[in-house]
C-alpha cells in the first residue's frame, strides 16, 4: 500500500522531460535560498535596519509587478526552453557579481538594492516560463501532480537553503553562498538542456493586447476567481512581513546569530512540505472552506509567532505558518484552475502570479516602513490581525455564494 501511495505521489516524475527538469531545479533552488538568506544577513551586517531589508526583498520583486504581463506574452511567443536558459545563465552572472563584490570587501547596501533589482527582472522572465512550462512536460492529468511536486522541491529548498547558508556564513562569509548559488544554476542549466524539444506554440495571429482584455473581462465577470485572486494579493501583502523581517526577529528578539535565521526560515519549508506532499498524495478536490480554514489558522499563528521570545516555540509556530500559507496557496491554485476555461486559463494564471510575486514589494516595503516605526513584532501581529478580519469577511461573502450554486 505504501508503495502504491508513495509512486501516486510523485507520479508525474515518470516523464523524462519534467524529471529533467525537476532535478535541475531542485540542486539550482537550494543555491537560490542559500543566496537569499546570506543575502539578508549581509543586508542586516551592513545596516542593522529593518527599512533596507524591507526595500532589498522589494527591489527584488518590484519588476514583476511592472513587467510580468509583457514577459509572460514573450513566453508564450518564443521557445520556453531557450528563454528558461537565458534567465538562468543571467541569475548565475548577478550572483558572481554579488559574490566578487562581498568577498573584496568593496559592498555597499545599494550594489545590493540594484543586484536585488537585475535579478527581479530577469525572474519576472523566469517565472511565467517556469510556471507555465509544466504543462509542456506532463500529460494533463498529471498537472495537478506535476503542480504540486514543483511547489515540493521550492519549499524544501526554502527548507535546506537558509539551513546550509546558517551554517556556512560563519565559515566562509555571505561571499562563499553568492559563489555555490552561482555554480548552482549549473544544475538547471544542463537539466534544460536534457529536456527533448517542445514544439514551439503556434504564433497567435490576434493581438497581445485583445488577448490581454479578455483575460481581464473574464475575471471581472467570475465573482468566485475574482475574490479568490484578490485573497492571493492580500495573503501576500499580509504574510510578505514576518520573511522580511526574519533577521530582526533572529538578532534582536531571540537573540541568535545566522544559523538561527536558517532555522526559522527552514521551519517554515518543514510546515510547507508537509502539507504539500499530503495534498499531492490526495485526488479530491480542492474547496473553499479548506482554503478559509487554513487562511485563519495562518493569521493564528502568524500572531503567535510574533509574540514568541523563546526560540523552539517560534519554531513550532513557524511550522505551522508554513504549512497554512502554502497550502492554502495551492488550494487556490487548485481552485482556479478547476473554474476557468482552458483558453483563457493561462491569461487568468499570469495574473495569479502578478498577485502572487508582485504584491510581495507593496508588503515587503510596508513591512519595513512599520518595522521603523512601531518594531517587528507589532508589525506582524497588525498583519495576522487583518489577514485573519479579511478571511473571516471573505467566509461571510463566499460561504452562502457557494452554498446557493
Amino acid at each position: 500500500y505504501f508503495h502504491m501511495k508513495f509512486g501516486y505521489t510523485f507520479r508525474a516524475l515518470r516523464y523524462r522531460n519534467f524529471r529533467s527538469f525537476w532535478l535541475g531545479q531542485m540542486i539550482s533552488l537550494i543555491g537560490a535560498w542559500m543566496h537569499r538568506t546570506a543575502q539578508a544577513w549581509l543586508v542586516f551586517r551592513l545596516t542593522n535596519s529593518p527599512f533596507y531589508l524591507g526595500l532589498v526583498y522589494s527591489a527584488g520583486y518590484f519588476p514583476i509587478l511592472i513587467i510580468s504581463a509583457i514577459a509572460g506574452t514573450v513566453a508564450d511567443r518564443t521557445n520556453k526552453r531557450n528563454l528558461l536558459i537565458v534567465t538562468q545563465v543571467g541569475s548565475m552572472i548577478q550572483a558572481f557579481i554579488l559574490a566578487t563584490l562581498t568577498i573584496t570587501g568593496l559592498v555597499h547596501v545599494w550594489h545590493i538594492v540594484l543586484l536585488a533589482g537585475i535579478l527581479g527582472v530577469i525572474n519576472a522572465f523566469d517565472a511565467p516560463t517556469r510556471h507555465s512550462i509544466i504543462r509542456d512536460l506532463v500529460r494533463m492529468e498529471d498537472l495537478r501532480n506535476a503542480i504540486a511536486l514543483n511547489s515540493s522541491i521550492f519549499n524544501a529548498a526554502r527548507m535546506l537553503g537558509p539551513v546550509i547558508a546558517g551554517v556556512l556564513i560563519p565559515v566562509m562569509g555571505e561571499a562563499g553562498c553568492f559563489y555555490l548559488n552561482g555554480f548552482s544554476f549549473l544544475a538547471i542549466i544542463v537539466g534544460l538542456f536534457l529536456i527533448k524539444p517542445i514544439p514551439s506554440s503556434p504564433k497567435e495571429t490576434r493581438s497581445f493586447l485583445t488577448d490581454l482584455k479578455e483575460g481581464f473581462t473574464y475575471i471581472r465577470r467570475d465573482i468566485t476567481v475574482f475574490m479568490l485572486l484578490t485573497t492571493v494579493g492580500v495573503t501576500s501583502i499580509l504574510v510578505m512581513p514576518y520573511m522580511v523581517l526574519m533577521p530582526i526577529f533572529a538578532g534582536k528578539i531571540l537573540e541568535k546569530g545566522p544559523e538561527a535565521l536558517g532555522f526559522l526560515m527552514a521551519a517554515v519549508g518543514v510546515g510547507a512540505i508537509f502539507g504539500l506532499l499530503r495534498m499531492a498524495s490526495g485526488v479530491s478536490k480542492s474547496k473553499i472552506h479548506d482554503m478559509i480554514i487554513r487562511g485563519v489558522v495562518l493569521s493564528v499563528f502568524l500572531i503567535l509567532f510574533s509574540l514568541s521570545s523563546w526560540f523552539y516555540l517560534s519554531l513550532m509556530f513557524l511550522f505551522v505558518v508554513g504549512w497554512a500559507l502554502v497550502t492554502k496557496i495551492v488550494t487556490i491554485n487548485s481552485l482556479i484552475q478547476q473554474t476557468v476555461p482552458d483558453r483563457l486559463r493561462a491569461r487568468v494564471m499570469s495574473i495569479y502570479v502578478l498577485m502572487l510575486l508582485g504584491m510581495i514589494p507593496v508588503g515587503s516595503f510596508f513591512a519595513g516602513t512599520a518595522a521603523q516605526i512601531i518594531g517587528a513584532p507589532w508589525t506582524v501581529r497588525i498583519s495576522g490581525l487583518t489577514l485573519g478580519t479579511y478571511m473571516l469577511l471573505f467566509a461571510k461573502v463566499a460561504l452562502p455564494k457557494q452554498s446557493s450554486v
